[in-house]
């Protein structure tokens, strides 16, 4: 089992053109209760897939409900993102990714997990062309 679950700094999407770019140029879909937006671009990089976490303030007041949900988030996406990486590699594109979480209510991991596999799988068959 040599996969690599880290998530360091470098396969987060910061910067305010590249995620403006993102919400501007790509693409949309829902997996109730996570919207994903996406960007594939040609041409591989360093890392191959940048991801950003967001939930909003309107529907989460607390930043401790907030910030629980981005982890649940990250660490589902932590767990699963080789779908996703061994696709651009194989098809030598990068993506940038939005999870943005649109649901009422605090989930719980298992939801989260299965929603954000079915979101991941998606966006593998819609790059596969």
């Amino acid at each position: 089992m040599d996969k690599n679950f880290a998530f360091p700094k470098k396969e987060h999407l910061c910067g305010d053109t590249s995620i403006n770019r993102l919400y501007t140029e790509g693409k949309a879909f829902i997996v109730y209760p996570v919207r994903i937006v996406y960007k594939s671009r040609p041409g591989i990089e360093n890392i191959p897939v940048k991801v950003l976490f967001s939930v909003p303030k309107r529907k989460f007041k607390r930043a401790v409900k907030r910030n629980r949900i981005k982890r649940l988030m990250r660490e589902s996406y932590r767990h699963n993102k080789e779908i996703l990486q061994s696709l651009c590699i194989e098809k030598n594109i990068s993506i940038d990714l939005a999870f943005n979480f649109i649901g009422d209510a605090e989930p719980d991991f298992k939801t989260i997990e299965s929603k954000m596999i079915s979101a991941m799988n998606k966006i593998a068959e819609k790059l596969n062309f």
